[in-house]
């Protein structure tokens, strides 16, 4: 999740998103990289460094352990700490820079690191003609060129509920609409059950309100639109969701401790039935299975994708679903960066499928025995789901922040809006973005 303060953001910004508006030409070339060595291709001597969050540091284990054995090469995770982009930043600005590193795919995250001078090129790789071709190109990519590598079912935001407490009370057919799942809601109180749980002690997933009831809009254009100036923060479409978002709480359709609750408050709360749903992100269902193994995870927990036309969903990569290589200035680092991505991604992708237990991206790999049934849905709304605030605003300012100190009653929805947009505007220019009309 982005939980950078502000200050530091944009001052990240400035300093990585220079090149942005810089002559290009000064840049380093975006074509092919110089080649993708063959997996297998002995690398002793060859020491790679690999920067990932505190909650993917463990997702290469198994790779790394094969890669080593395979080719005699040394990989080493170095774990940055929360806020991770902030620290990835920071540490890329001053010249710091590992051989690969776990990083949100979308463009303005790939923006944010200035990748044309930054990351290595990832086209032509070898892997990609293996992919689910529905998610190929569904992220990773800047300007054209391929700079990600996606090696996890990226984010959705949706609903998760607890199966259990549905039939108690005589829920028989998912909400087919966010209409209609407030309808379910107001049923559930009137019940005495609490209908939904959201952390505002920990603020980042308040967002995920505005994002999935903005789905259609994000369909039609909306986030284009507030990129060219032609819409802002501040237009009717997107104050009314947070207007709305505002009256569900004050509807009392949340927790009551709606202010204070954190991410794992809401866990808790989602898998003992204290609560009947949460919109969250695949990140929320990897803390359920902290918590419980596959067998009760099945029984109790399911997912539905939310729009206010219908079951759709908003993507939203993050950090630990793809891979970016740097430009070291060391060919033979770089050489064996592209090689560990082709090595993961080809010969040994089923076995890292089958470690993570996670859903398979390659329809010509199975998905391994003991995903959740959750994971599987959640990886079969991405076809149809519609981009994320984070993958398609050319910046991406904290919503969450300023939506959480609505909660906690100091900001208006239209004060909200306004700080949201000022911020846009000012993170989008220290990319070197230029927005009509700001």
């Amino acid at each position: 999740m982005r939980k950078w303060t502000r200050a530091v953001a944009l001052a990240t910004a400035l300093t990585l998103g220079l090149g942005a508006c810089s002559d290009p030409s000064a840049e380093g070339p975006t074509g092919a990289s110089t080649g993708w060595p063959d997996p297998a291709t002995k690398l002793d001597g060859v020491n790679l460094t690999i920067w990932s969050a505190q909650n993917s540091n463990t997702v290469p284990d198994q790779v790394i352990t094969a890669f080593q054995e395979a080719t005699g090469a040394t990989v080493k995770v170095v774990t940055i700490p929360d806020p991770y982009e902030q620290g990835v930043q920071t540490k890329v600005a001053t010249g710091d820079k590992p051989d690969l590193a776990f990083w949100q795919p979308t463009a303005s995250m790939l923006t944010a690191l200035n990748a044309r001078t930054n990351l290595q090129p990832l086209t032509g790789a070898p892997w990609l003609p293996q992919v689910d071709p529905a998610l190929r190109d569904i992220t990773g990519i800047l300007d054209d060129t391929r700079y990600a590598a996606l090696v996890t079912s990226p984010a959705v935001q949706g609903v998760y509920y607890n199966k259990e407490v549905f039939a108690a009370n005589g829920i028989t057919e998912l909400p087919g609409s966010f209409d209609e799942m407030i309808t379910v809601a107001q049923g559930l109180k009137k019940k005495g059950v609490t209908p939904f749980f959201e952390m505002g002690g920990d603020r980042w997933a308040t967002q995920w309100w505005v994002q999935v009831q903005l789905a259609d809009e994000a369909k039609n254009g909306l986030w284009d639109r507030i990129n060219s100036g032609a819409a802002t923060f501040s237009s009717p479409e997107v104050v009314r969701t947070i207007t709305r978002y505002q009256d569900l709480i004050k509807e009392g359709l949340f927790n009551s401790d709606i202010k204070t609750a954190t991410f794992d408050d809401q866990g808790a709360a989602l898998l003992s039935g204290k609560a009947a749903m949460a919109v969250q992100v695949n990140s929320f269902f990897g803390q359920l299975q902290a918590k419980a193994d596959t067998a009760e995870l099945d029984k109790k927990i399911g997912f539905f994708p939310i729009a206010p036309s219908g079951n759709i969903g908003t993507f939203i990569p993050d950090q630990s679903n793809a891979l970016v290589a740097f430009r070291t200035g060391d060919d033979k680092r770089e050489s064996a960066a592209r090689q560990l991505l082709a090595f993961w991604l080809g010969p040994n992708y089923a076995a890292f499928v089958a470690d993570r237990k996670t859903v398979s991206l390659q329809p010509a790999v199975p998905n391994p025995a003991g995903v959740p049934t959750a994971l599987v849905d959640v990886h079969a709304a991405l076809p149809t789901s519609v981009g994320s605030m984070q993958a398609l605003a050319v910046a991406n300012p904290d919503l969450y922040l300023n939506l959480a100190d609505m909660i906690n009653g100091t900001m208006t929805p239209e004060q909200v809006a306004t700080a949201t947009q000022k911020q846009f505007v000012q993170l989008a220019t220290a990319a070197g973005y230029k927005i009509p009309g700001a």
